[in-house]
């Protein structure tokens, strides 16, 4: 079982929850489902129990016969890059390739106008492979992604993934009966400040808090907002959930549907944070011995047999999640479309462009295959480190809450990528 690892982007605040595992460890989910709709029975929990692990053995990674050449960088060339199999020996057609194949059609647009940060790639670099993806069937997905693109590893290779989804949880767009907990929309005394703006050296640095007479002040923290005497009354309730834990875990994948009394579904993502640092309370609890494997099957069982503990503990992670109702399809990534269940992961921006293809090839086997990094997390840091996104259900919640896997990595790149970086830095090194 993974440690529960937080995943906090600023576009999309979904925390991986065996990311929410792993950071929390190293530093993510809800499904109350009514018994039937409108029959005023009390919502019923899933069953918290992680899916079995399918055992697999990963590929190896890439031994370079010479140091892979680098371009100095906290980024995927300061990494180093080394020349990958040829992608049509690695690439399956399964249903993993496929999913990808749709996932990346619909990235394209804004793969092409967006900055990469990675320093590998250019918008023009796609252009070719995203006017094949337009009409390319997904029945023969492989050879699309053999023919236009190259492998390349990345550093050393070598892959971590967890895993995230969509939680449901039983919610209410009004107060009553068992929905107690406040779902808050954004306030509007909370402040985003561009630290840029004032400096050069604080470029790409943001931080949040409120006016207090001259003073600019942290904002509420989460214990003094779920106590309510800091947003009660203020008219922001977007709705109200059933469950405290659960919702706890809603926030900490930063989207999620709720179940309201009559069946309908409501969805909500994202409008913003409280500015807090973000603490995974995995980590606390096993290292006070309180849990053993850190899951988040671990975590939730816990808090429900120690409340008082449980709330307490909730209440030291200091972020605070706000909420705006959704339409139409997501939850949205960082990319600002729909992740696609089992085709889209959360990748580090500095070393994956956004809207690449990532080949995993784990120790578990339902990760293995062909993904789009279409998201980015918190603390989905660095090389060849990776979020599954599984979508909603049971199914989804019982793989991404015990998914945790580690092997080889191969980013797969527009053909003839490298081969431009080799020439523009100097590099010696053959291309693919």
């Amino acid at each position: 079982m993974p440690p529960f690892i937080g995943r906090t982007p600023l576009m999309s605040v979904r925390f991986g929850i065996a990311a929410l595992a792993s950071l929390a460890l190293a530093a993510c989910s809800g499904g109350i489902i009514p018994r039937s709709a409108g029959s005023g029975a009390p919502p019923s929990r899933p069953s918290d129990v992680a899916a079995t692990p399918v055992p697999a053995t990963p590929r190896s990674t890439i031994a370079p016969a010479a140091p892979a050449p680098v371009v100095p960088g906290d980024h995927a060339l300061g990494a180093g890059l080394t020349p990958g199999p040829a992608v049509s020996s690695v690439v399956k057609q399964d249903d993993h390739s496929r999913a990808a194949l749709a996932a990346f059609r619909i990235s394209c647009p804004a793969l092409m106008r967006r900055d990469d940060q990675s320093g590998l790639t250019r918008g023009q670099d796609w252009a070719n492979a995203c006017a094949a993806a337009s009409s390319w069937p997904d029945i023969s997905a492989a050879e699309f992604f053999a023919r236009y693109f190259e492998a390349v590893q990345v550093g050393d290779g070598k892959a971590f993934a967890t895993g995230y989804f969509e939680p449901e949880i039983a919610g209410s767009r009004v107060q009553t009966g068992i929905y107690q907990t406040p779902i808050y929309r954004r306030p509007t005394d909370l402040i985003d400040v561009d630290l840029g703006q004032f400096s050069d050296g604080l470029k790409g640095k943001t931080i949040r808090g409120r006016v207090d007479g001259q003073q600019f002040v942290p904002y509420a923290d989460r214990a003094q907002i779920v106590d309510g005497a800091f947003l009660a009354g203020r008219g922001l309730e977007l709705a109200w959930a059933a469950d405290p834990i659960e919702f706890f875990f809603l926030q900490v994948q930063g989207s999620g549907r709720l179940k309201l009394p009559d069946g309908s579904i409501m969805r909500i993502g994202y409008a913003s944070q409280n500015g807090r640092d973000y603490t995974g309370i995995g980590k606390l609890m096993k290292d006070r011995g309180l849990i053993q494997s850190g899951s988040m099957q671990d975590i939730m069982s816990y808090l429900r047999t120690h409340p008082a503990e449980g709330h307490a503990l909730m209440n030291e992670n200091k972020s605070f999640v706000f909420f705006r109702e959704l339409t139409g399809p997501g939850p949205i990534g960082a990319m600002g479309v729909a992740v696609t269940p089992e085709a889209s992961v959360a990748a580090d921006p500095r070393y994956v462009p956004l809207g690449a293809p990532i080949l995993l090839s784990l120790d578990r086997a339902e990760p293995n295959g062909l993904w789009i990094a279409q998201d980015t997390g918190g603390a989905i840091k660095g090389s060849n480190r990776v979020d599954t996104f599984w979508g909603a259900g049971e199914r989804a919640r019982a793989i991404a809450g015990g998914m945790s896997g580690r092997g080889s990595a191969l980013l797969l790149l527009p053909i003839g990528t490298y081969a431009r970086l080799a020439q523009d830095n100097g590099w010696s090194t053959p291309q693919p």
